[in-house]
């Protein structure tokens, strides 16, 4: 770590190594590296602002902005833009891409020039999740440009990204057949969920976004004809470079996210944004998403994530930035909240929580156990309390414990569903079919629900949050309380609890209390 006086640390840049990572030697300097250069936006102030005030606001009090209202707002200071590019000349840096809407600006250059113009040494690691290129400490930039420049991302590319699918190690059959036993179609779980039926997700677009692996039309095409259903509109979009690109382990939690939201929600579209595995690649996927006025999608379905301590804290601000822009056009996030219990398998004794699902402008969804005497929380729902977010107001009647370090933060999750491999989803991989769980079923789940409310109501509910929060306008007939269950570190029990949120999903009542709001 290299500490510039002629520079100035980004607060909460600050990045340490992967646990059991090892310096192997120097990263190539004449490797070409592009970055992500977040910048200060002029509208940040006004829209959480925003977000505040429609905290308080009923459904039908809210007007959302268009995407081309957002980017407006959200326009770079050309003063700014103007000493970036100054930047980059005097740098040898190349400018790839200016993106106004996401106030970000996309820079290359080789190691050498990149470890120069930012004070960061690159190294190479090897670690448990592979070789990475890495940096430790802050990333620093010349004292005129740290109030402009937020946050850099791509420098380090290291893989700490999980997707929370677990399959069931057992396959076979039909799908009919396998429905049989103790796993559920989409179509069977929405049912018992009570989902609004004579709905189908007309003129929805729900986003799915995914750090890896890939889908093959055939498998899509096939499992829908066997649940007598028509094949679904799935589009895949490149972020950075990665492709829909089938041929690896994170196949099942690409194809599991498309058959459970297009088994809920048959008629809209699917927009699949692939992007590297990084913390680059994530944040620029989701701006896509939020950005794309082309699909324009209503609902986000994401099932990856990392515990909030794997990630710099100039990062989660900005993912966290991009919900609040997602919210503001009338978007709702579901971020799964991890497969591994209270410990977010860190391992270390200690309760952590994962993020996104920790975004307080997110719905975190945790998991069920489903069987015939009734449901219960899952041992591997992750939960637990944020160290980083604060205690949300809408969220400040749940009784959220303080976090392990006595921080009064942020609950996770909001929600929860059918997560346990063994009362798993049926899903039709590589032509065989397989039963998966893990909380990644439960974002698709819930966003499909969510596509269906849209379509109904005729107006996306957004900002879901502080609306499910409201014990004033929320029902019991909304959801269905889990109070049996633990996922190590906490307990199921009436009410919200850091295993399953308010509990999972009552979708007719659910449908009807946001109707009156």
């Amino acid at each position: 770590m290299v500490i510039r006086k002629d520079l100035k640390p980004i607060p909460g840049s600050e990045r340490e190594l992967v646990k059991n990572a090892k310096a192997i030697g120097a990263a190539n300097p004449e490797e070409v590296v592009e970055v992500t250069v977040a910048l200060r936006s002029k509208g940040a102030a006004t829209l959480s602002s925003s977000i505040s005030e429609m905290s308080a606001q009923s459904l039908k009090e809210r007007r959302y902005l268009s995407r081309e209202e957002l980017a407006a707002a959200n326009a770079l200071n050309p003063d700014d833009l103007a000493k970036i590019e100054e930047f980059a000349h005097e740098h040898g840096l190349t400018i790839v891409k200016v993106s106004p809407e996401s106030s970000s600006v996309s820079l290359s250059g080789t190691v050498s020039q990149l470890s120069e113009a930012f004070g960061t040494e690159l190294l190479m690691y090897d670690s448990p999740v592979g070789k990475y290129r890495g940096r430790v400490g802050p990333v620093q930039v010349p004292a005129d440009l740290a109030p402009i420049i937020v946050g850099v991302f791509g420098l380090d590319d290291r893989h700490v990204f999980r997707p929370h699918s677990v399959r069931l190690e057992k396959q076979g059959g039909t799908v009919k057949a396998m429905a049989a036993g103790v796993s559920y179609t989409p179509p069977q779980l929405a049912k018992l969920y009570n989902f609004p039926t004579g709905l189908d997700g007309s003129k929805q677009c729900i986003a799915i976004i995914e750090l890896g692996g890939g889908y093959k039309a055939s498998d899509i095409n096939a499992y829908f004809k066997g649940l007598g259903m028509t094949p679904p509109k799935v589009v895949a979009i490149s972020v950075d470079g990665a492709q829909n690109k089938p041929g690896s382990d994170a196949d099942g939690e690409v194809v599991l996210d498309i058959e459970v939201t297009a088994g809920i929600a048959p008629k809209a579209k699917i927009a699949v944004y692939f992007a590297p595995n990084s913390a680059k690649g994530f944040i620029d996927a989701i701006n896509a998403a939020v950005h794309d006025t082309i699909n324009k999608p209503t609902v986000i379905s994401i099932s990856w994530g990392a515990p909030e301590k794997a990630w710099t804290h100039q990062a989660m601000q900005s993912m966290d930035l991009a919900f609040q822009k997602a919210a503001a056009i009338g978007v709702t996030a579901f971020c799964a909240s991890g497969d591994d219990g209270s410990n977010d398998n860190e391992n270390d004794n200690n309760p952590h929580v994962d993020f996104p699902a920790s975004s307080p402008t997110a719905i975190g969804c945790g998991g069920t156990s489903l069987s015939a005497s009734g449901e219960i929380a899952w041992s591997g729902s992750g939960g637990g309390v944020s160290d980083f977010f604060p205690l949300p107001g809408w969220q400040s009647k749940a009784h959220v414990p303080l976090s392990v370090n006595g921080f009064a933060g942020r609950g996770v999750p909001d929600v929860a569903g059918d997560a346990d491999p063994n009362s798993g989803y049926i899903i039709l991989l590589n032509g065989k079919n397989y039963v998966f769980g893990g909380t990644s079923a439960v974002a698709p789940l819930w966003a499909g629900l969510i596509a269906l409310i849209n379509q109904k109501l005729g107006k996306s509910v957004g900002y879901l949050n502080p609306l499910i929060y409201n014990g004033r306008a929320m029902s019991l007939a909304a959801f269905h309380d889990i109070t049996v269950g633990s996922n190590g570190a906490y307990n199921a029990g009436p009410g919200w609890d850091p295993c399953t949120g308010l509990g999972r999903p009552i979708g007719t009542g659910l449908l009807q209390d946001l109707s009156k709001l």
